[in-house]
């Protein structure tokens, strides 16, 4: 039997400690001209003063604590991510060895305008994270083919990738098959493609307009002059091939393995590296992903501690005394999951955690509940493609080798910004809500 857990703002704590040592540590050096700044303390080193102030606040003995924190470290979803991004490391890195990374580049650069780069991406994206429903797989494919177009066209490197992140979490709103999507109308009872209805009213328009931005604002200060890229159409082959099989709704973790033996073999056979450099390669894609497998342990572990804690349950009561009519209860169902998913950087997580007391609240106020279902799905997907430290955001910014901050691409977020205005229209010019 569950048993309600009491609220408490010092189960918050621990994250804003987190938050603090990732965040300050940052905007401290940055003032003080460090190069870099955001990248000299490492993420799981700035969590791991969290995690001790949640064992010295926190009641229990140091037994029952470390239990919590090991079930949220091992929680499925976050061994979910550890292992999507170990293989995602792999395939990335093999296929860059093997010189897909260049002739990718190059055949975009061949095929698509400069000018248009920056919403062509957003409208892949968009694609593959609709047909997969997950917002990571599409960045996974696509970032470090939209790294190298960045670097060769000279379209800003944030704004490109602020356009992947943007057609990413497009897609992963609206996929009737993401795990956001299932959550919400699960928790909420109604059916997906009832959600997608009321949902692409509001993600459309904003999809349209962020292009029209994109395409008015994503061209390069200087064209890029026009020249002859070499590309080897073979070694193109493991991203079509992985985005192939994505679209067609095989597993991740095959569609990533079987990319990388496809990568592989390329390489092999053009002499890009022998057997053993091969399995070098593979595990430097490993390796290379150290850094967001520790922080998805350590954050997975500390989220299960202030959840126990009462932290996010005080997030949930203090929304709730502001509530005083179908607005403002839609738009405290949608601050309420933006915040839990600020804390547990999982947006599935914060659905997954909001979604009783927001049936609750859509019950008492006679709200649709394919409103409801629409906006923990939009608000948790804004918040989860904008939080520096989100899976989406750390992924993406690993190809880019410390080039760019999360703090130069959050302002060029535009779809986000969009959607949230344009969700918050919704919501006020509906009076029945429903």
């Amino acid at each position: 039997m569950d048993v309600k857990k009491k609220a408490s703002f010092i189960g918050l704590i621990p994250f804003i400690v987190f938050i603090g040592f990732y965040l300050g540590s940052g905007i401290i050096l940055d003032s003080k001209g460090v190069e870099l700044a955001f990248y000299q303390l490492p993420a799981p080193v700035a969590i791991f003063p969290g995690i001790v102030v949640a064992f010295l606040l926190f009641k229990g003995n140091i037994k029952e604590k470390f239990e919590t924190f090991l079930e949220g470290c091992g929680h499925q979803d976050i061994i979910t991510m550890c292992i999507i991004y170990l293989l995602a490391g792999g395939f990335a890195v093999v296929s860059k060895s093997m010189g897909g990374v260049e002739s990718t580049v190059n055949l975009g650069l061949t095929y698509v305008p400069s000018h248009y780069i920056a919403p062509g991406l957003f409208i892949i994206a968009g694609f593959i994270s609709t047909a997969t429903g997950t917002s990571v797989g599409s960045i996974v494919s696509l970032a470090p083919i939209a790294v190298g177009l960045a670097e060769k066209s000279g379209v800003p490197m944030a704004l490109i990738l602020a356009s992947l992140m943007g057609g990413a979490m497009f897609g992963d709103n609206l996929s009737i098959i993401s795990d956001t999507t299932i959550a919400a109308t699960r928790t909420q009872g109604v059916e997906m493609k009832d959600k997608f209805k009321v949902n692409i009213k509001i993600a459309a328009p904003a999809a349209v307009l962020t292009l029209i931005l994109l395409i008015i604002f994503g061209k390069p200060d200087i064209a890029p002059e026009a020249g002859i890229y070499a590309f080897n159409i073979v070694k193109v082959l493991p991203y079509i091939f992985v985005l192939a099989l994505s679209l067609a709704g095989i597993n991740v973790f095959v569609v990533l393995t079987a990319g990388i033996m496809l990568s592989g073999a390329i390489g092999l056979f053009y002499g890009n590296f022998t057997m053993l450099g091969y399995a070098k390669e593979i595990y430097n894609g490993f390796t290379g992903m150290t850094e967001i497998f520790l922080l998805s342990l350590l954050t997975g572990g500390l989220a299960a501690l202030v959840t126990k804690a009462g932290g996010v349950e005080w997030i949930m009561e203090a929304i709730q005394k502001r509530i005083k009519g179908k607005r403002s209860a839609q738009l405290g169902m949608g601050l309420l999951v933006t915040l839990t998913d600020i804390a547990v950087a999982n947006n599935t997580v914060a659905i997954i955690i909001n979604g009783p007391i927001a049936k609750k609240i859509s019950e008492k106020y006679d709200i649709d509940p394919k409103r409801t279902a629409s906006i923990l799905d939009i608000f948790s997907c804004i918040s989860q493609g904008a939080i520096p430290y989100g899976a989406q955001m750390l992924i993406m910014l690993s190809f880019t080798g410390g080039r760019v901050s999360p703090f130069d691409i959050i302002p060029l977020l535009w779809y986000q910004m969009i959607l949230a205005i344009f969700t918050i229209i919704y919501i006020f010019n509906n009076k029945r809500a429903s």
